[in-house]
């Protein structure tokens, strides 16, 4: 029989209650009776809050203050198009703030989130939303757990919403 983990490490499914803040307001949370569950060590969280949890156990709780760099990188004035409005299809339906799919020349799909819209023109952001902030998680370790062969092979953790095998075959092709 082998022991569960009692310190978080790569290869483990990690559940968190957190609460997230920018500039003083918060913007998210997960409860601890509703956690969020990540593979640690496969990229699914971003890179400093991954390294702040690396060895704490259940119950630990704590703060962290990521800057831009361990989080989603800094504003760049360049990841912004702007796009005349006879371009884009169903132009009359967007709102500022709306996010949007685009797709390249090359097929490559991209979100955005809709900037500005004049009466000729759509400015798209391309820059994650939090981009150049400042992110503070309050964080509590609410469980850890081996990731199964199954999950370390696909790369995520497989969970009640995962139980749908079409689903999963359909996440794993991507």
């Amino acid at each position: 029989m082998q022991m569960e983990p009692n310190r978080i490490a790569d290869g483990m499914v990690v559940s968190i209650a957190y609460k997230l803040t920018v500039e003083g307001e918060e913007i998210a949370r997960a409860e601890a009776d509703d956690p969020l569950e990540y593979l640690h060590g496969n990229q699914d969280i971003l890179p400093g809050l991954e390294t702040a949890l690396t060895g704490k156990k259940v119950g630990d709780s704590f703060s962290v203050t990521l800057e831009p760099d361990d989080a989603y990188g800094d504003y760049d004035d360049e990841n912004i198009d702007e796009l005349d409005r006879v371009d884009i299809p169903d132009a009359d339906q967007l709102e500022v703030g709306m996010v949007v799919e685009v797709e390249d020349e090359d097929g490559y799909s991209y979100m955005a989130h809709v900037a500005e819209i004049t009466p000729n023109t759509v400015v798209l952001d391309f820059n994650p939303p939090l981009a150049g902030k400042v992110l503070s998680y309050d964080v509590e370790v609410v469980d850890i757990r081996l990731a199964t062969d199954e999950e370390l092979e696909h790369g995520h953790v497989h969970g009640d919403m995962y139980e749908d095998e079409d689903f999963d075959e359909e996440f794993d092709e991507e």
